[in-house]
């Protein structure tokens, strides 16, 4: 569900960017505080639990980054984005970064000013229908009502789907994802469209998540990143070794549970005492303390930890690794080298 059209406002914002895109890191010092935009409701992702806390997947990001920053994990202001104003919110320096499901696109990397500090979730679109429709395929469409969120590469992609393979829908336009549940719980559309996690986060909330499937197809990419602005490669650095730092830290594994005792002393692997600060001065090369990245693992765990917390199969929304398994389990999660 990411917004691709440009409005005055985000293009304004992105016109008077100049002056926040440069010094992020020490706006943040400053104030204390890391502004992270999230969703604005997302099981597993981003949504307050019962005492009004923020969780989730992406929530574990903003926290790890303001842990390596300030060497706080919850020395974070979580800004609710929805659609298009997550862009206007970042283009604007309201926010000084974005965990918020949002697809890496040629658009939104040169045209919109951003950059993404890496892949965080590598997803794809699909569609959810009532199982009492007797459908086992996306194909079986034709015809169909579909609530979808308007202004979004989700739009784009449906439209292209059903052109492809000269099926007939009737889109059923929605602002959010909300919107789009309440539209498809309450029958005014035969099956709803966006990233296939989003899918799996929403049916975990319904009564009975049985009486719904989510099809087969994968009808798109959607690499879901963190974003920052362009024009603060310092601040694109650390953004990006932290989410490198979480991927890392579980490829060997460096847990919760023991970062902070293999980084008391050095280990007999010097990739891992690169990365935990115990051998070079990685963490001065980004303006932050040696022991940057012990505070991002500690914060939450490493990539695996967060991921099976929040979204993995052990939870309610029951997600399998798949394509975000680590690279030596047949997944695509690789980080550079600690050197």
């Amino acid at each position: 569900m990411k917004t691709t059209v440009i409005t005055g406002a985000l293009i304004a914002a992105l016109l008077g960017a100049g002056a926040v895109r440069a010094q992020t890191l020490e706006a943040v010092e400053e104030r204390g505080t890391l502004r992270c935009g999230i969703n604005t409701g997302l099981v597993g992702f981003a949504a307050p639990d019962s005492n009004g806390t923020w969780q989730g997947f992406d929530v574990a990001m903003c926290r790890a980054v303001a842990a390596a920053v300030l060497g706080d994990a919850s020395a974070v202001e979580f800004v609710t984005t929805a659609g298009e104003s997550r862009f206007t919110e970042l283009a604007s320096g309201n926010v000084d970064m974005l965990a918020r499901n949002t697809t890496w696109t040629f658009e939104r990397d040169t045209r919109l000013k951003f950059d993404f500090a890496g892949i965080n979730y590598y997803d794809g679109q699909g569609f959810i229908v009532p199982k009492s429709l007797g459908l086992t395929s996306a194909k079986d469409l034709g015809g169909a009502s579909i609530c979808v969120q308007t202004n979004t590469t989700s739009e784009l992609n449906l439209a292209d789907f059903f052109r492809k393979n000269e099926l007939d829908y009737e889109p059923v336009p929605v602002e959010t994802n909300a919107e789009a549940l309440a539209q498809y719980n309450a029958g005014a559309c035969d099956a709803y469209t966006t990233d296939a996690s989003g899918l799996a986060a929403s049916r975990a909330t319904f009564e009975t998540p049985s009486d719904h499937v989510i099809l087969p197809e994968i009808i798109s990419k959607e690499p879901l990143g963190l974003v920052v602005r362009h024009g603060d490669a310092e601040w694109a650095d650390i953004v990006r070794w932290t989410l490198n730092a979480l991927i890392a830290a579980e490829e060997y594994g460096v847990t919760s549970a023991n970062v902070q005792d293999m980084a008391a002393s050095a280990t007999d692997s010097p990739e891992i005492n690169r990365l935990l600060g115990t051998e070079g001065e990685f963490g001065g090369m980004l303006g932050l303390s040696d022991d940057w990245a012990v505070n991002a693992i500690s914060a939450a765990g490493n990539y695996g930890e967060i991921f099976a917390k929040n979204i993995g199969e052990d939870t309610a929304i029951g997600l399998t690794r798949g394509l975000n398994a680590q690279w030596t389990e047949g997944g695509l999660l690789y980080a550079p080298p600690f050197r």
